[in-house]
């Protein structure tokens, strides 16, 4: 006898689970509870809440921890906690606190008794292993509850009022539930890389008990890992009706603007919402090179009027939503650890595509030129509703900015020009000049290339001189250990 007969949906249902599984590297989690925190404040005070409440453990990873007063008021609270006898744990890079705090700042917390580890510092010996990053802004406390964003550890990101800097535009979520252990874990890997692992947690698991009804995924992705790549490529090629991303340094390759591209024609409505501002103006530069290709594709891009937006999210359709560290570009998806959430429940991706819209009533729609546009594929419209999300609104921000035309700031809208291509020209007068410094001048370029060279062949001899005394240790540990029995026994006498 067969069972009930399935609709084809409810059939591909656990063949679409398997298959997100396996691209992110990460099962479904059931069972999580998930708020939403909306910029860095409601960020900060929850975390800070939570470090006063720790008992047991506190695991901290950042990539940024700044020496300023919002440093030092999560370095004073974790060095509190640490006194009371709570196992301290805090993960920071090397690179993104070079210039930005130094070695005297975690003491106040290692006299406490906490440990703070720093990843992968500069190594003369390793000329491009400064690449890899851990990018990654995780907390957890206790077992009981997590936390996930792009918000980093300064005050930055809080702006100046007094000087009429608003606060950086950023996302992250809170957890309850099963998913903080994987949370743990992440943390626990990049942990042990870096010296002796954790101590096992002495602290009831309330993390593992049921918290809610959200299913999520924690994507915790390794350098040349790729799943969070691999699911954003997968999400792009399932989602049927919509696709807002929000990405503070998009950089778009081929793969994933094609299957961007190929969702447009498909008729689903994807938006880019980028920053109009960037901390980082290189990225920003080479982000609006790719413009030209993504609106000819229908891709809607939208460009961020405040000091500078940060977050990384994105709503696919009503079901699915992602919120973490990585940035929709190769350093995210192939060089850095990053850790990201993608959670599959109604409820969360109508809030956050909600928030979504709100962002767009603060940002200004990047439009081509009616002679260089193209026809495309018809894009649905969705309502961005009334009172602040109308058009007025969105117009008067769009007349504050500078270079915007008196017809683009009243339709809000700004025309891409020729100026976007000002990188290509750039790059192509800095090889030009190369080219030519090489002609006259060589020795200016080969007396670099040479030391380069020199630099890199020192490197790749330390490289093996270190694995030969690896392999030479490995050997000799096993033959101690095959002839230590042996060596035991009493030896044995003819008689």
């Amino acid at each position: 006898m067969h069972g009930p007969r399935q609709s084809p949906a409810q059939a591909f249902r656990p063949l679409a689970e398997q298959t997100l599984s396996r691209a992110a590297g990460a099962p479904l989690s059931l069972g999580n509870r998930v708020e939403l925190l909306i910029d860095a404040r409601a960020n900060f005070d929850a975390w800070l809440e939570a470090i006063a409440n720790a008992r047991h453990n506190i695991l901290f990873g950042n990539y940024i921890f700044r020496d300023d007063a919002t440093g030092r008021e999560f370095v004073s609270a974790l060095a509190e906690r640490a006194r009371a006898g709570v196992r301290v744990s805090v993960l920071h890079d090397w690179l993104g606190c070079l210039g930005q705090s130094r070695a005297r700042f975690w003491q106040p917390l290692r006299e406490a008794g906490g440990e703070a580890r720093t990843f992968n510092p500069f190594d003369p010996l390793s000329p491009f292993g400064w690449i890899n990053r851990d990018h990654r802004k995780l907390l957890t406390v206790d077992g009981r509850i997590g936390f996930v964003s792009g918000v980093c550890v300064s005050a930055a990101w809080l702006g100046d009022p007094a000087r009429g800097r608003e606060p950086w535009r950023d996302t992250g979520i809170a957890l309850q539930g099963p998913a903080i252990a994987d949370l743990e874990h992440a943390f626990a890997e990049t942990w042990a890389s870096l010296g002796r692992p954790l101590a096992p947690a002495t602290s009831p698991q309330d993390g593992e008990a049921p918290a809610g009804d959200v299913a999520l995924r924690v994507i915790a992705t390794q350098p040349s890992s790729t799943g969070t790549y691999r699911l954003d490529q997968l999400i792009a090629g399932l989602a049927r009706q919509r696709l807002w991303l929000t990405d503070a340094y998009f950089v778009g390759v081929a793969p994933y603007v094609s299957a961007l591209t190929n969702a447009v024609r498909d008729g689903v409505d994807v938006r880019l919402l980028v920053p109009g501002a960037s901390d980082v103006p290189v990225v920003a530069a080479l982000s609006r090179t790719g413009y030209r290709a993504l609106l000819e594709a229908g891709i809607r891009i939208y460009e961020w009027n405040g000091p500078m937006l940060h977050a990384k999210s994105a709503v696919a359709d009503n079901l699915w939503a992602r919120v973490g560290s990585s940035n929709l570009n190769v350093a995210s998806w192939l060089g850095n650890c990053e850790i990201d959430v993608a959670i599959e429940n109604a409820a969360f991706v109508e809030q956050l595509a909600e928030q979504y819209e709100r962002d767009l009533a603060h940002a200004t729609e990047i439009v081509l030129s009616r002679r260089r546009a193209r026809p495309v594929s018809p894009v649905p419209h969705h309502s961005h509703g009334s009172g602040s999300h109308g058009s007025a609104s969105r117009s008067a921000v769009g007349a504050m900015r500078m270079a915007t035309t008196l017809g683009a700031a009243l339709s809000n809208r700004r025309v891409l020009s020729d100026t976007e291509t000002r990188p290509l020209v750039g790059g192509a007068l800095l090889l030009f000049a190369i080219a030519a410094i090489a002609a006259l001048w060589p020795r200016v370029l080969a007396w670099p290339l040479g030391a380069l060279a020199a630099w890199i062949g020192i490197s790749f001899a330390a490289r093996w001189v270190r694995m030969r005394r690896r392999r030479h240790r490995a050997s000799r540990s096993s033959a101690q250990g095959a002839s230590g029995p042996a060596a035991a026994q009493p030896p044995e006498h003819d008689p």
